[in-house]
């Protein structure tokens, strides 16, 4: 089988979580692949992400590796198995690849934890909002509308959105597509598995509340992807220690944001200062 020149996310992850196991366990790459009739250097180009593996030796190394978790190994072997295809595969030549890599996570995703600093987040955009930050590139419009099917469509995952003030009171757009933004914000946050919270600027800890990034969760723990976007592509990070800091500094930045958005409680029963208030106020002064 000849090796993949192109290579996706999920094929890199897939060969990077036998990579680890291997290391953990102690095993050498050649002793590894002697125990599925295989040399070290086939191993190694599995683990590198360049050919797949079948199910059958995938099973056999897990063994070997110690791995013995049943959700995991169906997941992993789900992610081996795909063919990577879907929604936004028509997408390829419009779209970074790491885009088309984040669609892909995003479709097999079990939830989703988001923290934006001067943007709103893709998956909450409207089209107004959206043709701006993309220049009027109308294919990379319509992707974005495809990417927000992870929490609208069938199978919807749960989202959980922390936004920086600052992206509520830059005016992407104008007034008016930012009055448009804002509504729709408090209507997809009554859909039961959206939560929205606002991060104030009267927030005094820094918690790098100055980096935007997204987590993943993955039908396992332990596959769950975090993913920072810059403007030259997106980075993803799958090891156990950036997952542990990005998962602690979601939980920071929960705890520091305002109250979730909750456009059903009435004025009475809501605090002070809470996320639909905050968004009220941006709202009336523009």
């Amino acid at each position: 089988m000849a090796l993949r020149t192109q290579i996706s996310e999920r094929q890199r992850r897939f060969g990077a979580e036998l990579r680890r196991l291997r290391e953990g366990a102690g095993l050498a790459v050649k002793d590894a692949g002697a125990l599925v009739g295989m040399g070290g250097p086939q191993l190694s180009h599995i683990e590198a992400g360049r050919t797949g593996l079948d199910p059958d030796r995938l099973t056999v190394l897990l063994g070997a590796y110690g791995h013995m978790d049943e959700t995991y190994a169906a997941a992993l072997q789900q992610m081996g198995l795909s063919n990577g295809k879907g929604w936004w595969s028509p997408f390829k030549g419009f779209v970074m690849s790491s885009a088309l890599d984040l669609a892909e996570s995003e479709s097999s995703a079990a939830a989703l934890s988001s923290y934006e600093t001067l943007l709103i987040p893709g998956l909450l955009q409207v089209s107004g909002y959206s043709e701006t930050i993309l220049s009027g590139d109308q294919k990379k419009v319509e992707f974005r509308r495809g990417r927000q099917q992870a929490i609208s469509g069938d199978g919807a995952v749960p989202l959980h959105a922390v936004i920086h003030e600052a992206a509520l009171r830059t005016q992407f757009g104008g007034p008016e597509v930012m009055r448009e933004q804002l509504d729709y914000l408090v209507e997809v946050s009554e859909l039961p598995h959206v939560t929205i919270q606002i991060l104030p600027f009267r927030c005094t800890e820094y918690v790098s509340t100055d980096t935007p990034f997204m987590l993943v969760h993955g039908p396992h723990s332990e596959l769950d992807t975090a993913l920072m976007e810059h403007p030259g592509g997106s980075t993803f990070h799958g090891d156990p220690d950036s997952l542990t800091a990005f998962r602690s500094k979601f939980e920071r930045l929960k705890s520091l944001a305002l109250p979730e958005l909750d456009a059903t409680r009435s004025l009475r029963a809501r605090t002070e200062h809470d996320s639909l208030g905050l968004i009220q106020h941006v709202r009336y002064t523009l």
